[in-house]
Formats: structure tokens, sequence, C-alpha cells
């Protein structure tokens, strides 16, 4: 396959959790939506004979030359599996990624990154990918970033749609009946996705039936979460978000911080609120109807480091 050697750009969204989390990794639904006010972009240019390809990454710290970095390093993994899917050499090009998705958080950071990444590269190498092809390519990085991810974040961010997902079926797109809004409020404390899916995954060998009730009605949640988007009465997601909130601390994966946020936004008037993603860390969310800045405000008077308002529609933002 011959390269192409225009410069070329891509781009992808963030992601949040609605619902489902960490129940997904056993078989229930879950909601993701993209968050398109953040976002992980790469751009591949052309370089010297014999250069070849260098991954710069200044937001983690990253410059190496593909042929020198460790094989299950994320970048160097995704272009790799970039380069055997296109059938081509390495190229004479830099591949340059930004990102400004917080680390850690549970916004699908890594996620973003490789998609955009594959994406651009795969473009730029003259084989542009379907949606569905880069999905599964970005699918076997997240192995590396979370052991074993459910297949959601990947999903989500790939396609750039709200989505109703279930392992091991087909994914669905969500038809959102009203526009609504989700606060998201970052704690400052890096989440770990793989740490929390491990130690839930031990306590679920320890407790099956206990764990699997609690996921069961998580996905539960989730089905009618889906029911109440679709048919436009998204004002009763909120006692959804507070019971799925209490489900994911009987799991183990809030902390003292994560739920002071949650009491404060419901305090200050949000409809419902719940941690969103591994946990451990990360951020919360909370539906909010009116009263927004004041709710924003008050998150952050009381420990959220950063605020963002993501609306849930069925526009999809483009690369």
């Amino acid at each position: 396959m011959s390269t192409n050697h225009a410069t070329r750009s891509a781009f992808a969204p963030g992601k949040v959790i609605l619902f489902g989390e960490h129940a997904v990794v056993y078989g229930q639904p879950a909601i993701a939506v993209p968050v398109t006010q953040v976002k992980a972009s790469a751009t591949v240019t052309p370089a010297s004979p014999g250069s070849g390809l260098t991954i710069v990454a200044s937001d983690l710290g990253a410059d190496f030359r593909l042929d020198t970095a460790p094989p299950d390093e994320p970048l160097t993994a995704a272009a790799r599996l970039t380069l055997f899917h296109c059938s081509t050499a390495e190229p004479d090009a830099t591949l340059t990624l930004r990102s400004t998705i917080p680390i850690a958080s549970g916004l699908g950071s890594g996620t973003a990154v490789s998609t955009a990444l594959i994406r651009a590269l795969a473009e730029f190498l003259g084989c542009p990918m379907e949606t569905a092809g880069l999905s599964a390519l970005v699918f076997e990085i997240e192995k590396i970033h979370h052991g074993t991810p459910s297949g959601i974040d990947n999903t989500v961010i790939a396609y750039q749609k709200p989505v109703y997902y279930r392992k091991g079926t087909p994914y669905e797109f969500l038809e959102i009946g009203e526009k609504f809004s989700v606060l998201i409020a970052y704690s400052g404390m890096p989440g770990n996705t793989r740490e929390a899916v491990e130690g839930v995954r031990e306590r679920w060998q320890k407790e099956p039936d206990r764990y699997n009730q609690i996921f069961s009605r998580i996905g539960e949640i989730s089905q009618e979460a889906k029911v109440i988007i679709e048919t436009g009465n998204p004002d009763h997601l909120g006692s959804l978000m507070n019971e799925n909130h209490e489900l994911l601390q009987e799991i183990g994966v809030s902390t003292p911080e994560l739920d002071q946020l949650v009491f404060e936004a419901r305090n200050a008037g949000a409809l419902g609120a719940k941690l969103s993603g591994g946990g451990l860390g990360g951020h919360i969310i909370a539906l909010v109807k009116s009263n927004i800045d004041f709710i924003s405000g008050e998150l952050e008077k009381k420990g959220a480091i950063s605020t963002l308002i993501t609306p849930v529609t069925n526009r999809n933002s483009n690369r």
C-alpha cells in the first residue's frame, strides 16, 4: 500500500459514562455519551527519508522513535497495530499528539488519544478506516490500559455518539428524546481504572451472589435510564443517578472526596449526581437543569478542580 505523504490530522472527543460502570464488565448494559468540549488530536507530518516514525506527545512527556520504543507502551502499540492493519512499513513521519482531556480522570483520555492516533496515521498511510475497524483496534489498546475493558469507551469515542452498550451484543445508538445537560466535576484525584476493576473482581469472587445482585440492579437502572432518555423525560434521570452512586459505593469504588462532591452537587440544586468511570478518584457527574453556574461554583468552592457542562444530544461532533 502506498503512503500518502500529505499531512493528516484527526480528533477524538472525551466520554462520560452516565450509568452502568463496573457492572458493564459483568454483562450488564451501560450508557455513555461523548464529551466534545474536550478532545485529543493527532497530526502526522512527513519527515526526512530514513528518519522513521517519531511520536511526540508533550502532554504525556513522550518523545520517542517507534523502532526503539517498548512494544507494550500504548502509543507504540497503537502505531504498530495501525501499520500491521495497513500492511505497510514504518513511514518517515512525525506523529504529534495533544489532548485537553485530563489524564486518569475517567473522561477517556487514553482512549481518545489512541483513536485520534490510529485514525490520523491510517489516513496518512492511505488506508482510512471504517469506524467499526477503528473501534476494534482501539479496543486492543484498551487492554493495555485497563486489563479487561468493557468495550464501551472505544465504541462511544470512535463513533462520537451516545451509546447503549452491553458486552458481547451489538451496541445501540441512543436517540435522545429531549436534550439535557450534565455537569462534570473533576476531583483532582487521578482515578485508576485498572486498580478499581481488579479490586471489584477480587471482591466479586469472594461474594459472587451479593455482587451479582448489585450488578443486576445497576443493569436495571441503565435499562430504565435508556427508556427515560429516549422518551424525552430527562428530569427523571436524577433519582437513578443517586441510586447508581449508592451501588457504586457498595462495591467499593467511591472515595470520601467523590462522595462529598456528589453531596454538594445535590445540595446546590442538581437533580441527581454520581461518580462516573472507574472511580477511586476521577470525576463526578450531575444532572443539571437550572442554576448551572451556581452549582458549578459551589462544587469548585468545595474541592472540584474544574467543571464543565456537556449537552447530551443526537448531534455528534465532526472529526
